[in-house]
């Protein structure tokens, strides 16, 4: 397995849509629709996390995973890790392979899983790797 930063990757915008589009829309946080492509792309070139990785097994994307900024203070949340596999890549271990791989890369401190309250299989998967339930977040939009 390799983490190919987004920034060095020939096909990134592609992959990310791709990745993006076969995500069931009840795992989604920031999503209530597809964006344009043009948007996605904008999105893309503003490098918008800390790291923005394609996860890629035996030459072949299998997903993307990425890390936000760190936190401004301590006690607030940060370096969130977000992980989307394409769907025939889930349940063969690479998403657990991949958190273990983007820990390894940036080293100790504090992670947080960024993930839908619909999307068990991902929960238990951080719950395994460590993490512990922390938080329940709310929306509301006006």
């Amino acid at each position: 397995m390799r983490l190919i930063d987004v920034a060095e990757h020939p096909d990134a915008a592609q992959v990310l849509w791709d990745v993006l589009a076969a995500r069931p829309p009840q795992f989604s946080i920031s999503h209530k629709s597809m964006p344009s492509w043009e948007d996605h792309c904008a999105f893309v070139r503003n490098h918008p996390y800390d790291a923005f990785y394609i996860i890629e097994v035996d030459g072949r994307p299998v997903g993307k995973i990425y890390l936000t900024f760190p936190p401004a203070a301590p006690s607030l949340p940060g370096n969130e890790i977000g992980i989307d596999l394409f769907p025939d890549a889930a349940g063969k271990g690479y998403g657990p392979a991949a958190v273990k791989l983007l820990m390894e890369k940036h080293g100790p401190r504090r992670y947080v899983g960024n993930i839908s309250p619909n999307n068990e299989r991902s929960r238990r998967m951080f719950q395994r790797l460590g993490f512990i339930h922390v938080q329940d977040s709310f929306a509301l939009e006006l």
